[in-house]
């Protein structure tokens, strides 16, 4: 006998929490925010909306079905099942916090407050979960359409640590200081940044290196193309299209080369396809690679280790 479809509900402690679980009391909390012209209020409103919207999602589940829910501190304890339906409640960036725990499960993006996020990949209300639920259940189980394969990125130390991420991964030292590294960018005919009219000699793939001084490398997907690297890419007028989110490809800056008698900036910018890599060789006593943000959750390198940074082979199965 099969085990009753089980739903995931993951969600993150409000603002609002954080606030009076910082101060003891409402009242302490309120005063804090009055004292520097900010009203409780505000705050304690957003947090009624999401735990509406988690009420919503949770009255949608059928009585038949399991459920438990996760916050995202408790992401990396947390053990997904490859039958469960995740339901993400909250913001964009909730989603790509908890990408990286999936292999393949399906996805549903909950916008807890509508207005306030961008909605690119919590598109749906709480209540659109009632219709929502059996659709994903069905996409799980490889009977339903309408989800969305989203390219993620992932870097591989050379002592075997590993880290994913739907956005972007930073390299670079911890506080964004100067950090010095040799970078290698491995190119194949696809990931070229523009095409040349010279023949080629030959279609292997190309490894050149540089010794760097910056304020770090990121490597971004078509999703984090929304974010991050999109700032990064618009402040340098760079030509190359950005990648699609289901796109197998991803861009690359260096944030802030640093010209030098032993250090370069020839290669500052690009393109890796899906069989490209970009690889970085720390010169600094500590170097570090963090994904979407989550500066907690990092791999740490030491001097003369290398990472190497590409399209990883797992995917977010996002719904609708």
């Amino acid at each position: 006998m099969s085990l009753a479809p089980r739903i995931v509900l993951v969600h993150r402690t409000t603002e609002y929490e954080e606030l009076v679980a910082h101060h003891g009391t409402h009242g302490q909390a309120a005063f804090f925010l009055s004292s520097r012209g900010r009203d409780i209020e505000e705050v304690a409103e957003r947090h009624r909306r999401t735990r509406r919207a988690l009420s919503d999602v949770t009255a949608a589940i059928p009585l038949t079905w399991r459920q438990s829910r996760v916050e995202r501190a408790d992401l990396d304890r947390f053990l997904f099942a490859p039958e469960d339906v995740v339901v993400v409640v909250g913001q964009d960036g909730l989603v790509a916090n908890v990408a990286k725990y999936l292999s393949g499960q399906p996805v549903v993006g909950i916008d807890a407050d509508p207005g306030r996020n961008a909605g690119v990949l919590v598109r749906h209300r709480p209540a659109d979960a009632p219709r929502l639920l059996p659709a994903a259940l069905a996409t799980g189980t490889g009977t339903g359409t309408g989800t969305e394969e989203l390219t993620m990125v992932e870097a591989v130390a050379d002592d075997t640590q590993r880290l994913l991420a739907l956005n972007e991964i930073y390299v670079g030292a911890a506080g964004h200081q100067t950090a010095r590294y040799r970078l290698g960018v491995e190119r194949d005919e696809a990931s070229k940044p523009q095409a040349s009219s010279e023949p080629q000699a030959s279609s292997e793939p190309q490894t050149s290196f540089e010794a760097q001084a910056s304020s770090g490398v990121l490597v971004g997907t078509g999703t984090g193309a929304t974010g991050w690297i999109r700032s990064v890419w618009q402040e340098r007028g760079n030509p190359l299209p950005l990648p699609r989110p289901t796109e197998d490809r991803l861009v690359w800056c260096v944030r802030e080369a640093w010209p030098s008698p032993t250090t370069g900036t020839s290669q500052v910018a690009g393109q890796l396809s899906a069989t490209s890599h970009l690889t970085l060789t720390a010169e600094s006593e500590r170097l570090i690679a963090f994904g979407d943000g989550m500066e907690g959750d990092a791999l740490e390198l030491t001097w003369g280790q290398s990472v190497r940074v590409g399209v990883c082979g797992r995917r977010l199965r996002l719904v609708g």
